[in-house]
């Protein structure tokens, strides 16, 4: 792929401490835009993604998925399609500068999607609860049995060809978004691969696993989401 066109699409809900260092440590020059879906947030999250030079679009409607789908109705408004569309979350949990390493097995390898992989790359202490680290295993461990593909992890850092995206005709509006892209890839027959990644502790309190109804939910719907397209 010569000189491919990638545009970031971060969800962001109440992220103003974090979300202009996680736009600030993407590569410059490497994407085109950053696109960030702001979910109704009750900061100043859009004033400070807008001063760190992204787009702003905003989504009131609660739900990750909800977030994703309105920063995918924006790329289909542009007068030319990316690439490549690569998905990260505002709370700098992540290492945006590993957004080349993402990318990379679809560049050089012909892979169709990336899971940025946070069990491979040996997380820091405390910045996935042990919650967390079981309903991976236990999501993973399923989609193996029942979709036949092995993941190690339903991490939200992740790249995409914008074409498969479309093909994948996402649905979720809230906790299944990130297992649903999966399940629907492996249904399809996409290939796909998993690169490490560092991960640290979040700035704030996560929305999910900070709370024990959060936990819950998204567990229950990540569940489900496995089953539902079997």
């Amino acid at each position: 792929m010569d000189k491919p066109v990638i545009d970031v699409i971060i969800p962001a809900y109440n992220e103003e401490q974090s979300i202009g260092r996680v736009i600030g440590d993407i590569p410059a020059g490497y994407v085109r835009e950053v696109i960030v879906c702001d979910n109704g947030s009750e900061d100043n999250t859009a004033q400070v993604a807008r001063e760190s030079g992204a787009t702003v679009v905003f989504e009131g409607r609660p739900g990750y998925g909800y977030a994703c789908l309105k920063g995918m109705e924006y790329l289909t408004k542009k007068e030319h399609m990316p690439d490549i569309v690569v998905f990260l979350d505002g709370d700098y949990a992540d290492y945006p500068e590993e957004v080349p390493k993402v990318v990379r097995p679809i560049l050089e390898e012909g892979v169709d999607m990336v899971i940025g992989s946070r069990p491979l790359g040996h997380p820091q202490p405390g910045s996935l609860t042990p919650p967390q680290v079981f309903g991976n295993w236990l999501a993973t461990t399923l989609i193996r049995v029942f979709y036949r593909v092995r993941f190690t992890d339903l991490g939200p850092f992740r790249a995409i060809r914008y074409d498969k995206l479309v093909e994948l005709e996402m649905e979720d509006k809230t906790y299944g978004w990130t297992v649903e892209m999966q399940v629907k890839a492996a249904k399809k027959g996409m290939a796909t691969a998993e690169v490490p990644v560092r991960y640290r502790p979040r700035i704030g309190v996560s929305k999910v696993s900070g709370t024990v109804k959060g936990t819950f939910l998204a567990g229950y719907k990540i569940l489900w989401t496995i089953f539902k397209y079997i």
